[in-house]
């Protein structure tokens, strides 16, 4: 009896799935039209849902922002407490990297960039490249069907079709390696113009209105631009040159694939799978490690520490008049063990990720695209006729290619997040010095202050603005003058020089005179009051150890001009021989066989002398109409230093020097003398009365030392 009931549950469990197969395949267009149609609402309901949860984020962060402004020291500048989190060293805050309305906001403006319109070379090249994915996607489609021929061949025994299958088979590998050869090539193409086009938008920017000065002097949210320019930039237009071509392929691969496997097995049924494969990739989004933030971390400390050894090769002889090698050394170690212990951790995510992705991608989809390809085999489809064995393998053996094919394109769609994630971090540095570049050439300054920020009147005077006005000369009133780390120095400076006039700046170390200058260079901001004073072009500044740019020894001379330039002025090399001689350096243009033209690494080549001498040089090729002369000739001789202001003088040139040499005063009518406590005294210099009063001075001071020893012995005397 229980034999016969179980038989009875059999036959009935099978007359049930049998009707079910004779209604779904009586029903079966139906059906798919249903699926279809319910696929493409939920598709278009989940991005309607998707566009405006980004816009309520939009508006949260706005609103966010607006509410919690942070006041930065320098310059009333402020940054927003939710686009950064805090850094790990330093207590520095730096943007998140996550695939958000930031992100794709930056993307687009870096792509404005690369791609700067349609009838770019970069343009032309994208369309090339996207000729060639689908004319791949397309030879793929057809090996596909070829590898069922020839299977199908095998089966029947019919070699006559296996020899033309294998032909054919050769004849479509020439325009398959060509495609494949041409993939490639389009896509180291597009890095290195993507880079081209960015790292030349960059330079203009960088090298512009003093930025790379307010970048390192007056902004400390970006340590090294160097690094950002020269590496991060290349690492972006890599990723995203890969990106283009690791999304668009799969992306047409699949839908190719697809179309042509619902032909085959039913669309319905690419459509179970496809929700399949959906269900188990958002489950390995979700456990997927925040690679973009790693990325970005990453290049972070490996721009550190090349900062560092950057530092060490700056300050080479001072650490070693100091034997602070070892001291260095645990700072070199310090900042490689730490990027290394960042690697090794990403390293780690990376493989069990990779585990994960490889078992899932695989196996299990690969075990769902048999199931899939067998469905013909076992399922008579209605409309369909009946297949002998050689066309059911080569059904099969076509289906499963193409399978393939399309679950590798989802696979790679899936490690391309990842791929996008590391995009994600690159975008965020590159465009993180975009930003920064466009607040310092808008004024907007971020800096973080040591000592003047604890005071309320100082916070004042720094987020206070004055007044810069062109003029013929220099006036300052009611300016304060600020230090680099944000002292006030001097709340209210007011002074007036006229063309033809020279003044001397004195005054203790760190009491305003850098400073000073700073601001009539144009690279400090004005804190307040007014300023009047001629354009950058008229102002010459020469400090005290020259800078010796890389060239020629005509190139010292003329520097920042070109040769180009020195011709349209009409300056030959005959005139510059003659300043060379006005300061006794014409042997320099016979020191080597080239002459003008002669390269060499000029601060090893000269003393410290020599380069003063070439720096003073430079001020009377460009006869500018102000010169500031910092300490300029503290490694010259008093024949020389008398040639060097005789000549500048003769130029008429106004001088304004910082100096404690007193060999100087004679060449000036003015004097500006700090103080160091907030104070100063601007004033006529008579340098002949000047000298006799410190002489006397000096004299008063030696009898003065002597007083205690002469009471000394007094006292001795009376005992």
């Amino acid at each position: 009896m229980a034999s016969q009931s179980k038989i009875a549950r059999d036959q009935t469990v099978r007359g049930v799935i049998s009707t079910l197969t004779k209604l779904y395949l009586s029903n079966r267009t139906r059906i798919s039209r249903a699926v279809w149609i319910t696929l493409f609402v939920a598709l278009a309901n989940r991005i309607r849902h998707a566009i405006s949860e980004q816009k309520a984020a939009s508006e949260r962060d706005a609103a966010q922002r607006a509410a919690r402004k942070a006041t930065v020291s320098l310059g009333g500048a402020s940054e927003d407490a939710d686009d950064a989190d805090v850094a790990a060293a330093g207590g520095k805050k730096r943007r998140k990297v996550e695939l958000n309305r930031e992100f794709f906001r930056a993307l687009l403006r870096l792509l404005r960039i690369v791609i700067p319109g349609w009838r770019s070379k970069e343009a032309r090249l994208l369309i090339s490249h996207s000729f060639f994915l689908v004319v791949r996607t397309l030879i793929s489609v057809k090996v596909a069907s070829m590898d069922g021929a020839i299977v199908k061949s095998l089966v029947k025994g019919n070699g006559r079709e296996f020899l033309i299958s294998i032909v054919w088979w050769m004849v479509i590998a020439v325009p398959a390696t060509f495609t494949n050869s041409m993939l490639s090539y389009h896509q180291a193409e597009l890095s290195l113009k993507y880079r081209t086009r960015l790292t030349q938008y960059i330079h203009d920017k960088y090298l512009s209105q003093l930025t790379f000065y307010g970048l390192s002097a007056l902004d400390d949210r970006i340590k090294n631009p160097d690094q950002l320019i020269a590496v991060d930039v290349a690492k972006f237009s890599n990723s995203l040159a890969e990106l283009y071509s690791n999304l668009a392929k799969p992306l047409l691969d699949m839908t190719i694939y697809t179309y042509s496997l619902s032909r085959s097995v039913g669309g319905e049924g690419v459509v179970l799978m496809t929700l399949l494969v959906q269900l188990s990739a958002n489950v390995m989004r979700a456990l997927t490690p925040p690679f973009g933030k790693y990325v970005a971390d990453e290049a972070r400390l490996e721009g550190e520490f090349r900062f560092q050894h950057s530092r060490l090769i700056d300050y080479g002889e001072e650490v070693a008049l100091y034997a602070g090698h070892d001291i260095e050394k645990d700072t070199l170690d310090k900042g490689y063990f730490t990027l290394i212990k960042h690697v090794n951790h990403i390293l780690r995510r990376r493989f069990y990720h990779g585990f994960m992705e490889d078992f899932v991608i695989k196996y299990v989809w690969g075990a769902l695209g048999l199931l899939l390809c067998s469905a013909p085999v076992f399922v008579k489809l209605p409309g369909e006729v009946a297949m002998n064995m050689g066309d059911r393998t080569e059904s099969f053996v076509t289906n499963r290619r193409m399978l393939l094919s399309a679950s590798d394109a989802f696979g790679r769609m899936m490690f391309s997040y990842r791929e996008i994630m590391e995009l994600a971090g690159y975008t965020s540095r590159v465009a993180s010095l975009l930003d920064v570049m466009d607040d310092i050439q808008g004024g907007h300054f971020e800096k973080k202050l040591v000592s003047s920020s604890g005071t309320e009147d100082n916070e004042q005077v720094l987020k206070g603005r004055g007044t810069v006005v062109e003029s013929k000369d220099i006036k300052f009133i009611n300016v304060p003058i600020v230090s680099p780390n944000g002292d006030v120095l001097v709340r209210a400076l007011s002074f007036s020089l006229k063309q033809g006039e020279h003044l001397l700046v004195i005054g203790p170390n760190g009491c305003g005179k850098s400073s000073l200058f700073r601001i009539l260079g144009g690279l400090w901001p004005v804190y307040g009051g007014t300023v009047h004073k001629p354009p950058f072009s008229d102002i010459f500044y020469i400090p005290q150890r020259p800078y010796l740019s890389r060239g020629s020894l005509r190139q010292q001379i003329i520097y920042p001009d070109s040769l180009r330039a020195m011709r349209a002025k009409g300056v030959t090399d005959e005139d510059l021989l003659d300043i060379l001689k006005s300061l006794s350096l014409e042997h320099l243009v016979e020191l080597y066989d080239e002459g003008w033209d002669a390269e060499a690494e000029w601060r090893d080549v000269l003393s410290g002398g020599l380069q003063q001498r070439v720096a003073m040089a430079r001020l009377f090729y460009h006869k500018p109409r102000y010169a500031i002369l910092d300490e300029c000739t503290s490694s010259v001789t008093l024949d020389v230093e008398k040639a060097m202001y005789d000549g500048a003088k003769a130029l008429d040139i106004s001088l304004m020097t910082v100096s404690h040499r007193r060999s100087l005063w004679k060449y000036h009518g003015w004097i500006l003398q700090f103080d160091g406590q907030g104070k100063y005294v601007f004033t006529r210099l008579d340098a002949e009365r000047r000298l006799k009063l410190e002489d006397e001075k000096e004299e008063l001071e030696v009898k003065l030392r002597g007083v205690p020893e002469l009471e000394r012995r007094m006292a001795e005397l009376e005992e």
